[in-house]
């Protein structure tokens, strides 16, 4: 009697499992379709800037490969972190804090490489007499460098903060949830050093930026100016603040999850997450290669000719 009475509950349970798994299933492929189009656009693009000397020794062409490297990476790690998720493979802490850091060490360079390829163009259309001394290989080079050790300076305190926690007080090193950079913020100092570090950085990259912009604008309007060259690094530079805003939405997610998780269903958020994945984490990664990649006639080219394969395509009329 009681087997019958538990029989439609059993059945009901079996089957929201089976919806669930579908549901996820679905995301993860609608999801992965697009991510994968990119990391193979991107490391086309990668392979392209490093296939010829005018892009290996053109100081913008170095910065945007250095911005698209991050970017690839970000993406991967990224793809491969929701992944795991959604097969609900659990990490441990060690593991998932690697991962976690990888992923906010290649985050954060692409805010700071876009800042200093705002300025470069800046140097280009407001002082083009001077570009060639001032943005050389070397101090290309340099800006680089600069770079990926602030953001790696960054990585070390947060690394530092991660080992304060008392991990010696749980019972297993294994974590009970999916890995993700919200789980890895386990202490109130952890938690507002990430507030302060990522406000401080878009604030100071956005004012970069602006100010960049408005200076091409004004340079636009100078007799002096070549005018198609200032409306070119203009609309550029707007495209890079658009970059950068959606790159700053990042920094609002953890906020914005933990608040509506006190309201909403598990799967709710479940779903939320995967909407702000693709336009938080995958959109703006593809952005620097359709700006570039469409828009540069040098790299355009180059690009369709290794996305095609190297298959030359014949032009209509010709036979």
């Amino acid at each position: 009697m009681s087997y019958v009475n538990q029989s439609p509950t059993l059945n009901v349970t079996s089957e929201q499992k089976y919806q669930g798994l579908l549901e996820r299933v679905f995301f993860s492929t609608l999801i992965a379709m697009p991510c994968c189009v990119f990391l193979f656009i991107n490391g086309t693009m990668l392979f392209t800037l490093r296939s010829k000397s005018v892009f290996r020794e053109t100081s913008r062409y170095i910065l945007l490969y250095n911005l698209l490297f991050s970017d690839t990476v970000l993406l991967a790690l990224s793809q491969f972190l929701y992944i795991l998720a959604a097969s609900k493979i659990m990490l441990s802490y060690p593991v998932c804090g690697v991962f976690t850091m990888l992923s906010i060490l290649t985050d954060e360079i692409s805010p700071l490489t876009l800042v200093v390829m705002c300025l470069e163009r800046y140097v280009a259309v407001c002082y083009p007499l001077r570009h060639a001394t001032i943005i050389t290989i070397r101090n290309t080079g340099v800006a680089i460098i600069v770079v990926w050790t602030f953001s790696s300076l960054n990585v070390l305190i947060r690394v530092v903060l991660l080992l304060d926690f008392p991990f010696s007080d749980l019972e297993s090193l294994q974590m009970t949830d999916v890995c993700s950079d919200i789980d890895m913020i386990l202490s109130p100092m952890s938690d507002i050093y990430d507030k302060a570090y990522t406000g401080f950085v878009f604030l100071s990259a956005g004012v970069a930026v602006i100010s960049s912009y408005i200076g091409v604008v004004i340079a636009a309007r100078s007799a002096s100016t070549d005018k198609a060259s200032a409306r070119k690094a203009r609309n550029t530079l707007l495209l890079h603040l658009v970059q950068l805003g959606l790159t700053l939405l990042s920094t609002l997610y953890t906020s914005i999850v933990v608040s509506l998780s006190k309201t909403l269903h598990r799967v709710i958020i479940g779903r939320i997450k995967s909407f702000f994945y693709v336009f938080i984490y995958i959109f703006p990664r593809c952005l620097s290669s359709l700006i570039y990649g469409l828009r540069d006639q040098t790299i355009r080219s180059v690009l369709m000719y290794h996305l095609c394969c190297r298959l030359k395509l014949s032009r209509p009329g010709k036979g």
